[in-house]
């Protein structure tokens, strides 16, 4: 299950898990859209291609929550 991380790592964004705009490499790795565009869809920790995270709502978010832990270090 993916942990659905709350944050941007490279500017810190919010980036809810019940929202698009996310995107992830195969190591979940997270990333808002822009950067994701800036690292040209390639991340920047593991070189992976970096794809939509799908959103989690509803239900399924109250039974299993995204993560609260940033991983922006700023």
């Amino acid at each position: 299950m993916l942990e659905m991380r709350p944050d941007c790592e490279r500017c810190g964004t919010d980036l809810p898990p019940n929202a698009p705009g996310a995107f992830i490499c195969s190591f979940e790795c997270t990333w808002c859209a822009a950067c994701a565009e800036a690292a040209d869809d390639h991340c920047p920790n593991c070189g992976g291609e970096l794809m939509d995270r799908p959103t989690r709502a509803g239900d399924l978010l109250e039974r299993h929550p995204a993560s609260t832990q940033r991983k922006f270090k700023g």
